[in-house]
């Protein structure tokens, strides 16, 4: 997953970030209101992690409405130490799609998180499926036809991202934004190897391919190169 984190103190923006990463997700973190806002409108992510409290004339709130207001529908877990009833409602109401009072567990933000980013229609709990294809999003075990695959953090990142927007053509572009972190130096044919690499274990030792590469656009994974799996 692609996450955005703004959180203006920073122990716990370091702590949140390695805890995210090593649970294979890319994160880019902001400090202040102004900036988070303008992460938030200028790129895409899977969720938006969003302290309530931030300096820079601008808190979660106004962050949680402007982005609203804006159309964009990326889901919004907010942080706060303020626990009383009336702040977590006008949280709700800006438009945050989940809440989370300070102090918290990592593994409490984790399952919310995986609560936020779910999309019932396409997965079966916290599985991925596509075809004869499976990702469990919490043990991180990927199989195919009942056989385990071994991946790398990055191969995996990868396939995560191409199974959640099954059947849609992604550009390299998506693909490095959503895969990489920001500041990382990515070329396209990056990408190119590292779709070769998950050819050579998802598709080469089966019968059908699941990954399929739409010239002059991208890529896209699913059961059939003309249509849905």
């Amino acid at each position: 997953m692609k996450l955005l984190l703004i959180e203006d103190e920073p122990k716990i923006a370091r702590a949140i970030k390695m805890g995210l990463e090593q649970e294979r997700s890319t994160v880019e973190v902001m400090h202040d209101g102004p900036s988070g806002l303008a992460a938030a409108l200028g790129d895409s992510y899977d969720a938006i992690i969003l302290d309530r409290m931030l300096p820079g004339g601008m808190d979660g709130l106004e962050i949680c409405e402007t982005i609203r207001e804006k159309g964009v529908k990326t889901p919004v877990l907010m942080l706060t130490a303020k626990g009383q009833i009336r702040d977590r409602v006008n949280g709700l109401n800006a438009g945050a799609d989940d809440y989370l009072v300070k102090p918290f567990s990592f593994e409490e933000l984790l399952a919310r998180l995986r609560a936020l980013t779910r999309r019932p229609h396409e997965t079966n709990g916290t599985t991925l499926h596509v075809a004869d294809l499976s990702l469990d999003t919490i043990s991180y075990d990927v199989q195919r036809a009942g056989k385990p695959i071994s991946l790398s953090q990055t191969e995996y990142s990868l396939l995560e991202y191409l199974m959640r927007n099954k059947n849609r053509v992604l550009s390299k572009t998506n693909i490095i934004n959503h895969v990489w972190d920001f500041d990382a130096d990515i070329l396209p044919n990056t990408v190119e190897a590292y779709m070769g690499y998950l050819r050579n274990k998802i598709d080469k030792p089966f019968d059908k391919p699941l990954l399929h590469t739409v010239r002059g656009f991208g890529y896209r994974i699913g059961g059939d190169p003309n249509g849905d799996s």
